[in-house]
């Protein structure tokens, strides 16, 4: 773990350091800058953004990602295990992730699994409907209250860079595929607290991943459409 981030468990935390509560950045007013996002480039397993994450099995570098290395999961045994929940004590976020599903990976993947206490949790996953198609699967928990977000019929090809977004605003959870949304729902969660990140796995060591991951970005604010990471090709601000 590097020494600027000892004390940094989560983007609140950044924000309680610069003299800001995670309430400030709810309570923004019009022209008021944003906090920076948090940017995780999987790059090698071994560190992640200064991060010494548990090693499961093998991940690899994969050189063709979109824009820059990435990492290899076999969905088998590869996962990584970040010792940070970096959307403890955020009332809205928005988690990206870019992914390469490969064909013929296992039915259910969970491929970033955002922790805090008992069964809070946000999770971002897929389905793959056949051998080479897949459709989004997230799903987000704090206390009793809950939503799973799914469309099988909206379907995207293995093989293929994409971004995917769970966003939260404090009223309603939608999910995205390359800027564009599939679904959405309301809910209203209290803050999930402190834990721990996984990626291309779930934390019980279950549902594992097959293909690459680049990045995990994550904003302490609802992003809008026009400003969700997409693959290239994907006209900014679809809805």
């Amino acid at each position: 773990m590097k020494p600027s981030t000892l004390l940094v468990l989560s983007l609140a935390a950044m924000l309680v350091a610069a003299g800001r509560s995670p309430g400030d950045a709810e309570a923004k007013t019009e022209g008021t800058a944003a906090p920076p996002a948090l940017s995780w480039r999987l790059e090698r397993a071994d560190l992640v953004d200064g991060w010494q994450p548990e090693v499961l099995g093998a991940p690899r570098p994969w050189p063709q990602g979109a824009g820059g290395p990435a990492l290899w999961f076999d969905g088998e045994r590869d996962g990584l295990v970040l010792p940070v929940n970096p959307i403890a004590g955020l009332g809205r976020f928005t988690i990206e992730v870019l992914i390469r599903p490969e064909n013929g990976g296992p039915e259910a993947q969970r491929f970033l699994h955002a922790a805090g206490a008992g069964e809070d949790r946000a999770m971002i996953e897929l389905r793959m409907i056949d051998d080479r198609t897949w459709c989004l699967d997230t799903y987000l928990r704090s206390g009793t209250n809950g939503l799973t977000l799914i469309d099988r019929a909206k379907t995207h090809p293995a093989g293929v860079w994409t971004w995917v977004a769970l966003v939260y605003d404090g009223q309603t959870m939608s999910a995205w595929v390359d800027g564009v949304r599939e679904t959405s729902g309301p809910l209203r969660l209290a803050p999930i607290g402190a834990g721990k990140t996984s990626i291309g796995v779930r934390q019980s060591r279950t549902y594992w991943f097959k293909g690459a991951i680049a990045e995990v970005r994550i904003s302490a604010e609802a992003l809008p459409p026009a400003k969700l990471q997409r693959a290239e090709g994907h006209p900014a601000g679809a809805e």
